[in-house]
């Protein structure tokens, strides 16, 4: 596995081959980015967007953290840091999608399903706690159906990225450029055992890609 002196080596690399071929965008991103594109996904180390989606730098603008999650909209004085990234996307690139990209074999959604660090203080596990608490309406609807198995773990892993979509829906001004056409919001799914992209449909349901 790659340590940090593994990483600088990969640097090298960039500096020698991806710098030099792409050594144009660069020159054209140095005085500012403007992404048509905004993507949602979550930290795991398995699943960087760029490598799925094979794009140039200043393509996308990316936000991750554990379980690919957006809170709804709160006024409560606390640091935001996805809210604010999303306003930056939303009101200053102006970007016209925002997709959110759920994935397999995902931690964080299994410790949603499990409640693995429910009760803990935070810096012990009580921050992972409080952030997938996001999910505990789903998780309580998707346990009386299909019990706590890989089934249930799959079927929570879809449906953050339908409980992010919602809760997007709660920020100011997002409603509104949906409706006038300015904006659009989509769903994907990324299976980590077959490399396939599911897409979600306005249905909610995911089709292969």
């Amino acid at each position: 596995m790659a340590g940090f002196d593994a990483l600088l080596t990969g640097y090298h690399r960039f500096r020698t081959d991806d710098w030099p071929r792409h050594r144009a965008r660069w020159a054209e991103l140095r005085d500012g980015q403007s992404p048509k594109i905004m993507v949602i996904a979550c930290s795991d180390s398995r699943v960087d967007p760029a490598q799925i989606f094979d794009t140039s730098p200043g393509e996308m603008f990316v936000v991750r953290n554990v379980a690919n999650l957006v809170p709804p909209f709160e006024l409560d004085g606390s640091r935001h840091g996805v809210s604010a990234a999303l306003e930056f996307a939303v009101t200053q690139l102006e970007v016209s999608e925002i997709l959110v990209l759920g994935h397999g074999s995902c931690g964080g959604v299994k410790a949603a399903l499990t409640r693995s660090f429910e009760g803990r203080a935070p810096g012990a596990g009580g921050f992972i706690a409080h952030w997938v608490d996001m999910l505990d309406a789903a998780r309580d609807r998707i346990v009386a159906q299909y019990g706590t198995g890989a089934l249930a773990l799959h079927e929570m892993e879809l449906e953050t990225v339908r409980v992010s979509l919602r809760n997007l829906r709660t920020f100011p001004g997002i409603p509104d450029r949906e409706a006038a056409g300015t904006l659009r919001l989509r769903g994907a799914y990324f299976a980590i055992a077959d490399g396939v992209l599911h897409i979600m449909d306005d249905a909610g349901a995911f089709c292969p890609a």
